[in-house]
Protein backbone atom coordinates (compact mmCIF):
# COMPACT_ATOMS: atom_id res chain seq x y z
CA UNK A 1 0.00 0.00 0.00
CA UNK A 2 1.30 3.46 -0.89
CA UNK A 3 1.90 6.11 1.74
CA UNK A 4 -1.19 7.98 0.50
CA UNK A 5 -3.24 4.80 0.85
CA UNK A 6 -2.00 4.27 4.38
CA UNK A 7 -3.06 7.80 5.32
CA UNK A 8 -6.57 7.20 3.98
CA UNK A 9 -6.78 3.88 5.84
CA UNK A 10 -5.68 5.55 9.07
CA UNK A 11 -8.29 8.26 8.60
CA UNK A 12 -11.07 5.74 8.07
CA UNK A 13 -10.01 3.83 11.17
CA UNK A 14 -10.10 7.03 13.21
CA UNK A 15 -13.54 7.96 11.92
CA UNK A 16 -14.90 4.49 12.58
CA UNK A 17 -13.54 4.56 16.13
CA UNK A 18 -14.96 8.01 16.79
CA UNK A 19 -18.47 6.89 15.85
CA UNK A 20 -18.32 3.35 17.23
CA UNK A 21 -20.99 3.90 19.83
CA UNK A 22 -24.01 1.81 20.78
CA UNK A 23 -26.54 3.74 18.73
CA UNK A 24 -30.05 2.85 17.61
CA UNK A 25 -30.48 1.47 14.13
CA UNK A 26 -30.87 4.02 11.36
CA UNK A 27 -34.36 4.31 10.03
CA UNK A 28 -33.05 5.64 6.73
CA UNK A 29 -31.38 2.70 4.97
CA UNK A 30 -30.38 4.41 1.71
CA UNK A 31 -26.92 3.30 0.67
CA UNK A 32 -24.11 5.79 0.36
CA UNK A 33 -22.01 5.47 -2.80
CA UNK A 34 -18.58 6.80 -3.63
CA UNK A 35 -14.94 6.00 -4.14
CA UNK A 36 -11.51 7.16 -3.05
CA UNK A 37 -9.70 9.41 -5.48
CA UNK A 38 -6.88 7.78 -7.40
CA UNK A 39 -4.25 10.54 -7.66
CA UNK A 40 -3.08 9.21 -11.01
CA UNK A 41 -6.28 8.48 -12.93
CA UNK A 42 -8.94 10.59 -11.17
CA UNK A 43 -7.19 13.97 -11.15
CA UNK A 44 -7.18 16.37 -14.09
CA UNK A 45 -3.47 17.19 -14.01
CA UNK A 46 -3.78 19.66 -16.87
CA UNK A 47 -5.81 21.79 -14.44
CA UNK A 48 -2.48 22.84 -12.87
CA UNK A 49 -2.04 25.29 -15.73
CA UNK A 50 -1.64 28.08 -16.73
CA UNK A 51 1.69 28.47 -14.93
CA UNK A 52 3.03 32.01 -14.80
CA UNK A 53 5.99 34.07 -13.65
CA UNK A 54 4.86 37.60 -13.04
CA UNK A 55 2.43 38.51 -15.80
CA UNK A 56 4.00 36.09 -18.29
CA UNK A 57 2.44 32.66 -18.85
CA UNK A 58 5.25 30.14 -19.27
CA UNK A 59 2.81 27.23 -19.66
CA UNK A 60 -0.52 28.49 -20.95
CA UNK A 61 -2.70 25.41 -20.93
CA UNK A 62 -6.25 25.41 -22.34
CA UNK A 63 -8.10 27.16 -19.52
CA UNK A 64 -8.58 30.85 -18.71
CA UNK A 65 -6.54 32.36 -15.91
CA UNK A 66 -7.27 35.38 -13.70
CA UNK A 67 -4.85 38.30 -13.81
CA UNK A 68 -1.48 37.71 -12.15
CA UNK A 69 0.84 40.32 -10.57
CA UNK A 70 2.63 41.90 -13.51
CA UNK A 71 6.11 42.34 -11.98
CA UNK A 72 8.18 39.11 -11.84
CA UNK A 73 10.10 40.04 -8.67
CA UNK A 74 8.71 40.21 -5.13
CA UNK A 75 9.97 40.71 -1.60
CA UNK A 76 8.73 39.08 1.62
CA UNK A 77 9.83 38.95 5.23
CA UNK A 78 10.90 41.42 7.89
CA UNK A 79 12.84 43.26 9.11
CA UNK A 80 15.00 42.48 6.08
CA UNK A 81 12.83 41.34 3.15
CA UNK A 82 14.05 38.57 0.88
CA UNK A 83 13.78 38.87 -2.89
CA UNK A 84 11.88 36.17 -4.74
CA UNK A 85 10.07 35.37 -7.97
CA UNK A 86 6.32 35.91 -8.34
CA UNK A 87 4.72 32.66 -9.53
CA UNK A 88 1.13 31.74 -10.26
CA UNK A 89 -0.34 28.24 -10.54
CA UNK A 90 -3.42 26.16 -9.70
CA UNK A 91 -3.26 23.78 -6.76
CA UNK A 92 -5.65 20.91 -5.77
CA UNK A 93 -6.18 21.62 -2.07
CA UNK A 94 -9.72 20.72 -0.96
CA UNK A 95 -12.46 18.15 -1.42
CA UNK A 96 -16.20 18.78 -1.08
CA UNK A 97 -18.96 16.18 -0.69
CA UNK A 98 -22.52 16.99 -1.70
CA UNK A 99 -25.22 14.46 -0.82
CA UNK A 100 -28.81 14.30 0.38
CA UNK A 101 -28.01 11.33 2.64
CA UNK A 102 -26.96 12.40 6.10
CA UNK A 103 -23.45 11.34 7.16
CA UNK A 104 -22.62 10.00 3.70
CA UNK A 105 -19.02 10.65 2.59
CA UNK A 106 -18.65 9.94 -1.17
CA UNK A 107 -15.02 11.07 -1.30
CA UNK A 108 -14.16 8.68 1.55
CA UNK A 109 -15.16 5.65 -0.47
CA UNK A 110 -18.90 5.94 0.19
CA UNK A 111 -18.65 5.35 3.94
CA UNK A 112 -21.76 6.26 5.92
CA UNK A 113 -21.52 6.91 9.63
CA UNK A 114 -24.14 6.39 12.29
CA UNK A 115 -23.71 9.03 14.99
CA UNK A 116 -26.75 7.78 16.89
CA UNK A 117 -29.22 10.49 15.98
CA UNK A 118 -31.31 11.19 12.90
CA UNK A 119 -30.52 14.62 11.54
CA UNK A 120 -29.75 16.24 8.22
CA UNK A 121 -31.37 13.99 5.60
CA UNK A 122 -31.93 15.88 2.37
CA UNK A 123 -34.55 15.59 -0.35
CA UNK A 124 -35.55 16.46 -3.87
CA UNK A 125 -39.16 17.40 -4.28
CA UNK A 126 -41.52 19.28 -6.56
CA UNK A 127 -43.48 22.36 -5.64
CA UNK A 128 -46.14 24.37 -7.45
CA UNK A 129 -45.47 27.72 -9.03
CA UNK A 130 -47.80 30.50 -10.15
CA UNK A 131 -49.53 29.53 -13.37
CA UNK A 132 -49.43 25.81 -12.63
CA UNK A 133 -45.75 25.46 -13.53
CA UNK A 134 -43.87 22.96 -11.35
CA UNK A 135 -40.33 23.47 -10.12
CA UNK A 136 -38.16 21.19 -8.04
CA UNK A 137 -36.37 22.15 -4.87
CA UNK A 138 -33.77 20.16 -2.99
CA UNK A 139 -31.89 20.02 0.29
CA UNK A 140 -28.29 18.77 0.56
CA UNK A 141 -25.56 18.18 3.10
CA UNK A 142 -21.90 18.94 2.42
CA UNK A 143 -18.49 18.06 3.84
CA UNK A 144 -15.28 20.03 3.44
CA UNK A 145 -11.89 18.27 3.46
CA UNK A 146 -8.36 19.60 3.63
CA UNK A 147 -6.61 17.79 0.78
CA UNK A 148 -3.09 19.11 -0.05
CA UNK A 149 -2.45 16.65 -2.87
CA UNK A 150 0.71 18.20 -4.36
CA UNK A 151 2.41 18.36 -0.97
CA UNK A 152 1.58 14.71 -0.23
CA UNK A 153 2.92 13.51 -3.54
CA UNK A 154 6.19 15.40 -2.97
CA UNK A 155 6.27 16.60 -6.57
CA UNK A 156 8.53 19.50 -5.55
CA UNK A 157 9.80 18.81 -2.06
CA UNK A 158 11.39 22.24 -1.51
CA UNK A 159 8.60 24.32 -3.05
CA UNK A 160 7.30 26.33 -0.09
CA UNK A 161 4.34 27.73 -2.02
CA UNK A 162 2.46 24.41 -1.68
CA UNK A 163 0.11 24.20 1.28
CA UNK A 164 1.98 22.00 3.75
CA UNK A 165 -0.54 20.29 5.98
CA UNK A 166 -2.29 16.95 6.47
CA UNK A 167 -5.58 15.47 5.35
CA UNK A 168 -8.53 16.45 7.53
CA UNK A 169 -12.32 16.38 7.49
CA UNK A 170 -12.61 20.04 8.36
CA UNK A 171 -16.37 20.70 8.25
CA UNK A 172 -19.58 18.65 8.29
CA UNK A 173 -22.87 20.46 7.82
CA UNK A 174 -25.07 17.88 9.54
CA UNK A 175 -24.24 19.41 12.93
CA UNK A 176 -24.37 23.04 11.75
CA UNK A 177 -27.74 24.66 12.59
CA UNK A 178 -27.03 27.52 10.18
CA UNK A 179 -26.92 25.03 7.31
CA UNK A 180 -30.32 23.55 8.15
CA UNK A 181 -32.32 26.78 8.38
CA UNK A 182 -32.26 29.65 5.88
CA UNK A 183 -33.44 32.12 8.52
CA UNK A 184 -30.49 31.24 10.76
CA UNK A 185 -28.16 31.36 7.76
CA UNK A 186 -28.88 35.09 7.46
CA UNK A 187 -26.65 35.54 10.51
CA UNK A 188 -23.60 35.05 8.29
CA UNK A 189 -25.11 36.45 5.07
CA UNK A 190 -27.32 39.38 6.15
CA UNK A 191 -26.85 41.01 2.73
CA UNK A 192 -29.17 38.39 1.25
CA UNK A 193 -32.05 40.87 1.64
CA UNK A 194 -30.43 43.18 -0.91
CA UNK A 195 -30.39 40.55 -3.64
CA UNK A 196 -33.76 38.87 -3.16
CA UNK A 197 -35.36 40.67 -6.08
CA UNK A 198 -35.95 39.99 -9.80
CA UNK A 199 -33.37 42.53 -10.98
CA UNK A 200 -30.51 40.97 -9.04
CA UNK A 201 -31.60 37.51 -10.14
CA UNK A 202 -31.81 38.49 -13.80
CA UNK A 203 -28.34 40.02 -13.65
CA UNK A 204 -26.89 36.58 -12.92
CA UNK A 205 -27.43 35.71 -16.59
CA UNK A 206 -24.37 37.82 -17.40
CA UNK A 207 -22.32 35.90 -14.83
CA UNK A 208 -23.49 32.62 -16.40
CA UNK A 209 -22.26 33.68 -19.83
CA UNK A 210 -18.96 35.03 -18.46
CA UNK A 211 -18.21 31.93 -16.37
CA UNK A 212 -18.97 29.59 -19.28
CA UNK A 213 -16.97 31.57 -21.84
CA UNK A 214 -14.02 32.53 -19.64
CA UNK A 215 -14.20 33.48 -15.93
CA UNK A 216 -17.01 34.45 -13.53
CA UNK A 217 -17.59 38.08 -12.62
CA UNK A 218 -16.23 38.60 -9.10
CA UNK A 219 -18.20 41.82 -8.63
CA UNK A 220 -21.43 39.81 -8.94
CA UNK A 221 -20.70 37.88 -5.76
CA UNK A 222 -24.37 37.07 -5.13
CA UNK A 223 -24.48 34.95 -8.32
CA UNK A 224 -23.29 31.42 -8.96
CA UNK A 225 -23.62 31.87 -12.70
CA UNK A 226 -25.65 29.23 -14.53
CA UNK A 227 -26.22 27.25 -11.32
CA UNK A 228 -28.37 29.80 -9.49
CA UNK A 229 -28.02 32.28 -6.66
CA UNK A 230 -25.17 32.09 -4.16
CA UNK A 231 -27.50 32.90 -1.27
CA UNK A 232 -28.49 31.49 1.15
CA UNK A 233 -25.17 29.94 2.17
CA UNK A 234 -26.68 26.56 2.91
CA UNK A 235 -27.86 23.41 1.17
CA UNK A 236 -31.36 24.53 0.21
CA UNK A 237 -31.64 24.83 -3.57
CA UNK A 238 -34.90 26.55 -4.45
CA UNK A 239 -34.51 25.98 -8.21
CA UNK A 240 -33.32 22.40 -8.69
CA UNK A 241 -32.85 21.81 -12.43
CA UNK A 242 -30.61 18.72 -12.41
CA UNK A 243 -28.75 16.89 -9.63
CA UNK A 244 -25.39 18.01 -11.06
CA UNK A 245 -26.44 21.65 -11.30
CA UNK A 246 -27.79 21.57 -7.75
CA UNK A 247 -24.77 19.74 -6.31
CA UNK A 248 -22.30 22.14 -7.96
CA UNK A 249 -24.29 25.08 -6.58
CA UNK A 250 -24.11 23.60 -3.07
CA UNK A 251 -20.36 22.99 -3.44
CA UNK A 252 -19.89 26.62 -4.54
CA UNK A 253 -21.93 27.86 -1.60
CA UNK A 254 -19.84 25.68 0.72
CA UNK A 255 -16.68 27.40 -0.49
CA UNK A 256 -18.26 30.82 0.04
CA UNK A 257 -19.42 29.77 3.50
CA UNK A 258 -15.87 28.77 4.44
CA UNK A 259 -14.67 32.23 3.39
CA UNK A 260 -17.44 33.98 5.30
CA UNK A 261 -16.51 32.04 8.45
CA UNK A 262 -12.77 32.76 7.95
CA UNK A 263 -12.03 29.08 7.39
CA UNK A 264 -10.82 29.77 3.83
CA UNK A 265 -8.61 32.69 2.79
CA UNK A 266 -7.53 34.62 -0.25
CA UNK A 267 -4.60 33.12 -2.19
CA UNK A 268 -4.69 35.07 -5.45
CA UNK A 269 -3.42 38.47 -6.54
CA UNK A 270 -0.62 40.72 -5.26
CA UNK A 271 -1.93 40.58 -1.68
CA UNK A 272 -1.27 36.83 -1.54
CA UNK A 273 2.37 36.87 -2.64
CA UNK A 274 3.72 36.77 0.91
CA UNK A 275 0.79 35.37 2.89
CA UNK A 276 -2.89 34.47 2.68
CA UNK A 277 -5.42 37.15 3.53
CA UNK A 278 -8.99 37.41 4.78
CA UNK A 279 -11.57 37.23 1.99
CA UNK A 280 -15.08 37.35 3.54
CA UNK A 281 -16.57 38.05 0.09
CA UNK A 282 -15.21 35.20 -1.98
CA UNK A 283 -13.60 35.93 -5.33
CA UNK A 284 -15.11 33.28 -7.57
CA UNK A 285 -12.18 33.40 -9.98
CA UNK A 286 -9.98 31.85 -7.28
CA UNK A 287 -11.59 28.42 -7.72
CA UNK A 288 -12.24 25.63 -10.17
CA UNK A 289 -14.33 22.54 -9.39
CA UNK A 290 -13.55 19.09 -10.78
CA UNK A 291 -16.05 16.28 -10.29
CA UNK A 292 -14.59 13.19 -8.60
CA UNK A 293 -17.77 11.27 -7.73
CA UNK A 294 -19.66 9.48 -9.14
CA UNK A 295 -17.47 9.88 -12.28
CA UNK A 296 -14.17 11.72 -12.37
CA UNK A 297 -13.87 14.33 -15.12
CA UNK A 298 -10.25 14.47 -16.22
CA UNK A 299 -10.35 15.65 -19.84
CA UNK A 300 -11.59 18.69 -21.71
CA UNK A 301 -11.72 22.40 -21.03
CA UNK A 302 -14.56 22.04 -18.53
CA UNK A 303 -13.08 19.13 -16.58
CA UNK A 304 -12.37 21.68 -13.85
CA UNK A 305 -14.88 24.39 -14.63
CA UNK A 306 -14.97 27.83 -13.01
CA UNK A 307 -17.63 28.63 -10.44
CA UNK A 308 -20.92 29.26 -12.21
CA UNK A 309 -20.07 27.66 -15.56
CA UNK A 310 -22.79 25.71 -17.34
CA UNK A 311 -23.25 22.04 -16.52
CA UNK A 312 -25.27 21.19 -19.63
CA UNK A 313 -22.49 19.94 -21.92
CA UNK A 314 -19.48 18.91 -19.79
CA UNK A 315 -21.45 17.03 -17.11
CA UNK A 316 -23.95 15.18 -19.31
CA UNK A 317 -24.25 11.57 -18.16
CA UNK A 318 -22.16 12.11 -15.03
CA UNK A 319 -25.12 11.74 -12.65
CA UNK A 320 -27.47 8.76 -12.73
CA UNK A 321 -29.98 6.96 -10.48
CA UNK A 322 -29.01 4.97 -7.38
CA UNK A 323 -25.20 4.81 -7.54
CA UNK A 324 -24.78 8.22 -9.17
CA UNK A 325 -26.67 10.43 -6.70
CA UNK A 326 -23.84 11.23 -4.25
CA UNK A 327 -21.37 13.80 -5.53
CA UNK A 328 -17.78 14.71 -4.80
CA UNK A 329 -15.65 17.58 -6.08
CA UNK A 330 -11.95 18.35 -6.06
CA UNK A 331 -11.30 22.04 -5.46
CA UNK A 332 -8.53 23.68 -7.49
CA UNK A 333 -7.37 26.98 -5.99
CA UNK A 334 -5.48 29.77 -7.73
CA UNK A 335 -2.21 30.51 -5.94
CA UNK A 336 0.01 33.55 -6.37
CA UNK A 337 3.16 33.19 -4.33
CA UNK A 338 6.58 34.75 -3.88
CA UNK A 339 9.00 31.87 -4.45
CA UNK A 340 11.98 32.70 -2.23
Amino acid sequence: MTRLGRKFAALLAALALAFAVSAPARADTATCHGKFINPITDVCWSCLFPLSIGGLSIWKGSRPDPKNPSFPLCACGSPIPRIGISVGFWEPVRLVDVTNKAWCFPNLGGIRLNPGFAIGNGHVQGRSQIGGKAQNSSQWQSHYYVYPLLYWMEILTDFLCFEQTTFDVAYVTEIDPLWQDSALTSIINPEVALFSNPIATAACAADCVAATAKLPIDQMFWCAGCNGGMYPLNGHVAAHVTPIQASRLVAERMLYKMHREALAWGTMGSKALCHKYLMPVMRKQQYRLQMTNPISTVKGRYACAPIGATTIIPQTGKGYPVKGEDFGYLVWRKRNCCML
